[in-house]
């Protein structure tokens, strides 16, 4: 980190935008931004708006094809615009018209003025994400990434968990070394109660990328519940390795630590966990072990 400047976790992005961390990593990966928040999954403030613009025109219905390629041509004819993706809106309600603020106007992604500038202003005013629903005369998705994301959309929608199961699978046909895409299948089989292909796809999406965060932290409470206390206790620590500010991971890494009878190891834990969270029950919990004294030996 450059001094004086701030980053911020994947979790904590993911958090501070509302959308799941396995959806934030694959935004990061379509080059909206820095090189640096791609490879080591950290943000910086610049990083946050960018994406925040991406995840505001995605909920209105513009697909990651039509924003990149409106980024491109605004970058071409219009190079004085410095933050193109920033600047880009949804006009008069359709998704199928984006154009940018430029100054005091509008302008098409071929640099063509747009009239009307303050009717779309106050238009576009709300900036709340809020998931949107796919409806008819969204564009069909092409690539893997856009099945997943058309998957994520339905995912996070009451009743559509067999919808979006349908598009995750599409997205890992396409392209079976998608981690994010396999971990997100896998936790819509588990909801559903398939446990064994839960599993399946966890450990796919840690064929592909071990070090995935969400694909160790799931199996390791999936393990965790069936009392493989070992091998859930490996996937707690690769969670906490890909993100020590997880604080979900350290509070499982510290129950299991307890159960195990592993105090030492477990203190350690709750301390972590108290750093990244003060206050609430589990910290009041946190601070009860602490102040445990070691069992005395027999």
């Amino acid at each position: 980190m450059r001094a004086g400047v701030r980053v911020y976790s994947l979790s904590d992005t993911a958090r501070i935008l509302r959308v799941s961390p396995a959806r934030l990593r694959a935004w990061s990966r379509t080059g909206f931004v820095s090189a640096r928040a791609a490879d080591a999954e950290t943000f910086a403030f610049d990083d946050l708006v960018r994406l925040r613009a991406l995840a505001l025109l995605i909920s209105q219905g513009v697909s990651v094809r039509k924003i990149r390629g409106t980024v491109a041509q605004l970058q071409a004819r219009v190079p004085e615009l410095r933050e193109p993706l920033g600047a880009l809106r949804v006009w008069g309600g359709s998704a199928r018209r984006v154009v940018a603020r430029h100054g005091d106007a509008l302008v098409e992604a071929d640099g063509q003025l747009v009239l009307d500038f303050e009717a779309e202003r106050l238009a576009s005013a709300v900036a709340e994400i809020a998931p949107l629903a796919p409806e008819d005369g969204l564009p069909a998705p092409r690539s893997a990434f856009e099945w997943f994301e058309r998957a994520c959309m339905l995912d996070a929608q009451p009743g559509k968990a067999a919808e979006a199961l349908v598009c995750y699978r599409r997205a890992v046909e396409l392209a079976p070394d998608f981690a994010d895409a396999w971990c997100n299948l896998g936790t819509v089989y588990f909801h559903r109660g398939e446990r064994a292909d839960a599993r399946s796809c966890y450990e796919h999406a840690l064929g592909c990328e071990a070090n995935h965060l969400e694909a160790n932290f799931n199996l390791a409470n999936l393990l965790d519940d069936e009392g493989r206390r070992e091998t859930a206790l490996h996937h707690y620590k690769n969670a906490v390795r890909s993100d020590p500010s997880f604080a979900d991971a350290r509070l499982n890494l510290a129950l299991l630590y307890d159960r195990m009878n592993l105090r030492r190891l477990g203190r350690e834990q709750w301390r972590h966990y108290l750093q990244l969270v003060p206050r609430g029950s589990w910290a009041e919990l946190a601070r009860e072990r602490i102040a445990e004294p070691d069992p005395k030996p027999s």
